[in-house]
């Protein structure tokens, strides 16, 4: 009986040797911090909506160059852009900029020289101008850095007509600058009716004013950022002038040579970062859209550029870039309506091909 016994408690003790031996090899070192894995054998994954420490090259600005362009920024208006060069900045920091979202990006413009008809700005003002603005029928003229506005202004439930009479000029912080030299109401200067009629500048702006205006003292001053719908361009405006029938911004002191700039094609270029339009992204961007038109300005519509791409020519470059020549928005010819290849047009082999596609 004894054998067993001794034999049992044997047993008992080595199995408490190898746990003794295990908590040791096991144990954590108290003497010195704790481990933790490193960068180079672990893997962060990205929150989600947030993009990943790769894609830093992808969030790079993308650089803009451009000649001859007309863009259109919203339905009811218009900028003609001589020439430009800047960046293409991203909004949203986990948003790729995208011609399908115009607030994904703004245009950041080194130099440039950028053109806005007065008579657009006038019915841009006319059409968009918030309820309960007071001037209605705007009319915008000017020559040189003298504008010259007129409409009517409700005052005492009467329709006064007036006219506004200013200087323009570019601030420091990019705004442009008007600065009210002479109001006029009923072709009389106001000095003989304030007493009675009471009209100042905030009553010509109204209880409900535009957004990206603001009114100090005998002073305008617009953020065409604000004002004006996207694509939203922003930058050093170094100087304002009018030259009729349009008011003319420069950006960055560039040179305003329209002889030299007529010699350009019209178009407009994007390198590097990253760019999404329709159901495309492309990184390391090397895209350039060109008119194919003889026009003096490319007529894009960037917020329903579909149909001037379905309408144009697309072609691959040595270089993996893509070139695109389309028609100007207003001078697009109508065409047979393109239909995508389908899989029984593809199970025969001898159908013609379809009459949009070159042939050599």
């Amino acid at each position: 009986m004894k054998r067993p016994r001794l034999l049992l408690l044997l047993a008992s003790i080595a199995l408490l040797c190898l746990v003794l031996l295990l908590w040791f090899v096991r144990r954590p070192e108290r003497s010195g911090p704790v481990s933790r894995p490193t960068s180079s054998n672990i893997t962060n994954s990205p929150a989600q909506g947030e993009p990943s420490a790769g894609a830093d090259s992808d969030r790079r600005a993308t650089t803009v160059y451009a000649h001859n362009l007309k863009l259109r920024k919203g339905a009811s208006f218009r900028i003609y852009i001589s020439w430009l060069r800047g960046q293409m900045l991203r909004t949203h920091p986990a948003q790729n900029p995208s011609f399908d979202a115009p607030d994904s990006f703004v245009f950041r413009i080194d130099k440039g020289v950028i053109h806005a008809n007065l008579g657009d700005i006038g019915n841009y003002l006319n059409a968009d101008t918030p309820k309960g603005f007071a001037l209605q029928g705007i009319n915008v003229t000017g020559e040189g850095d003298q504008v010259h506005l007129t409409g009517t202004v409700h005052k005492l439930l009467l329709p006064l007509p007036v006219e506004l009479l200013s200087t323009v000029s570019a601030t420091p912080e990019g705004l442009v600058h008007l600065h009210i030299t002479k109001i006029n109401v009923l072709k009389i200067p106001m000095k003989r009716l304030l007493g009675s009629l009471h009209i100042e500048i905030d009553d010509i702006m109204g209880k409900a004013p535009l957004p990206g205006v603001t009114v100090k003292d005998n002073d305008l001053f617009f953020d065409t950022t604000k004002l004006l719908p996207p694509p939203h361009i922003r930058g050093l405006l170094t100087a304002v002038t009018l030259t009729r029938p349009d008011l003319v911004l420069i950006y960055g002191n560039s040179p305003n040579d329209a002889d030299r700039l007529a010699e350009w094609h019209n178009f407009l270029r994007f390198t590097g970062g990253t760019l999404d339009f329709g159901k495309l992204t492309m990184r390391d961007c090397d895209l350039t859209l060109i008119d194919a038109s003889s026009e003096p300005w490319f007529d894009l519509d960037l917020v329903n550029y579909q149909a001037q791409l379905v309408n144009g020519y697309s072609r691959i470059t040595p270089k993996q870039g893509l070139e695109i020549f389309m028609p100007s928005l207003d001078d697009r010819a109508p065409k047979k309506a393109i239909q995508s290849v389908t899989l029984d047009w593809l199970r025969h082999r001898h159908t013609a091909l379809p009459s949009d596609v070159p042939r050599k």
